[in-house]
């Protein structure tokens, strides 16, 4: 069985799960890596794929890597299943598993009605490790999870919409994205409770729903608030800073000025770009080519690099002063309006 290592975890994970829906099981499944999601999800795929739930009590082994060993563990590996087809041994927190690398002992002759999963949450084995080549020589699987960044949750929120047979407009996408950054297990899990209130008529999403279902507002956020520095809108922007003011708690400054910082570093980054098409831009920043399209080409066009620099400046001084800095007494929103208005004007 070949072996599964990929950037595209979403694509892997569901190659692992066809396989076995098609028979092909894998005598064992390291599942490693810093995004957690998949990881979870494919534990589970395997469990309910290979044992009814009435053979779990006696055929599904669950051991953590701090509170085993590597002896216990292959032990419990070279057992035998009863009344089912298979013995299935979960082990998680592997990272935790001392003297790991002598799991090869077994992996040499492994039980052929056996199947380990290896969970290695949070870490990744380095490709050259002595188990990995022993999982791959007996025919095992490796799934490497990266964690994702910001700028790939879009691809990611309308594959798993779309693999729901439901379709979601941009703009929910992006307040989403905005409202939940790169956490794949709570988009997932707002996305579920978002497609029990689809339409059955159009199995859409849209940003009314966002709005209504998971609670963020559609006018009141930090990519609003984006679109209108962008745009120079400065009543908006204001309009914006004050609903701030009065949802403090959901909305604090400490949150809304990482956000400008990496904009405006990443618009000063756009002027040095040896290609300024959409595309060239969107792989020098490493952002989607509707990032750009949206966002930096019509920033481009509304300030200059001096400026950008300027307001990364502001942005910097505003962080102090809201840390108690430079002897400020300013309320956030007040510093909010304030670092609006130096770059708006």
């Amino acid at each position: 069985m070949a072996v599964r290592k990929t950037a595209d975890s979403l694509s892997a994970c569901n190659d692992i799960i066809n396989n076995l829906k098609a028979g092909q099981i894998a005598p064992v499944y390291l599942l490693m890596g810093e995004e957690s999601y998949y990881i979870d999800l494919l534990t589970s795929e395997l469990q309910n794929s290979l044992l009814k739930p009435e053979e779990r009590d006696f055929n599904l082994l669950t051991m953590f890597g701090a509170e085993t060993d590597v002896a216990t563990v292959m032990n419990a590996a070279r057992g035998f299943p009863m009344g089912a087809q298979r013995l299935v041994v979960c082990v998680h927190e592997a990272a935790r598993l001392s003297n790991i690398e002598q799991l090869v002992l077994y992996l040499k002759k492994p039980q052929p009605s056996t199947v380990w999963i290896i969970c290695y949450k949070y870490e990744r084995m380095d490709g050259r490790n002595k188990l990995i080549n022993a999982i791959k020589q007996c025919g095992g699987v490796v799934f490497d999870s990266p964690k994702l960044k910001d700028y790939q949750m879009p691809a990611f929120i309308k594959r798993y919409a779309q693999q729901h047979n439901v379709v979601i407009d941009e703009k929910a996408v992006e307040m989403l994205v905005e409202a939940i950054g790169a956490d794949l297990s709570r988009t997932a899990g707002e996305l579920d409770k978002l497609m029990l209130s689809v339409s059955p008529a159009t199995h859409s999403i849209t940003s009314e729903l966002v709005e209504h279902v998971v609670g963020i507002s559609k006018e009141f956020n930090t990519f609003e608030l984006l679109d209108a520095i962008v745009k120079k809108d400065i009543y908006k922007a204001n309009k914006i800073a004050n609903y701030f003011y009065k949802n403090a708690k959901a909305n604090p400054i400490q949150k809304t000025l990482p956000m400008l910082f990496r904009f405006f570093s990443n618009l000063l980054l756009a002027y040095y770009a040896p290609d300024k098409s959409e595309h060239g831009l969107a792989a020098w920043l490493g952002l989607s080519d509707w990032q750009i399209r949206m966002t930096y080409i019509p920033a481009m066009k509304a300030y200059t690099g001096i400026k950008a620099m300027q307001a990364i400046r502001y942005i910097r001084e505003a962080d102090v002063k809201s840390k108690g800095g430079e002897g400020s007494n300013a309320g956030n929103t007040d510093l909010l309006r304030e670092l609006l208005f130096v770059i708006l004007h």
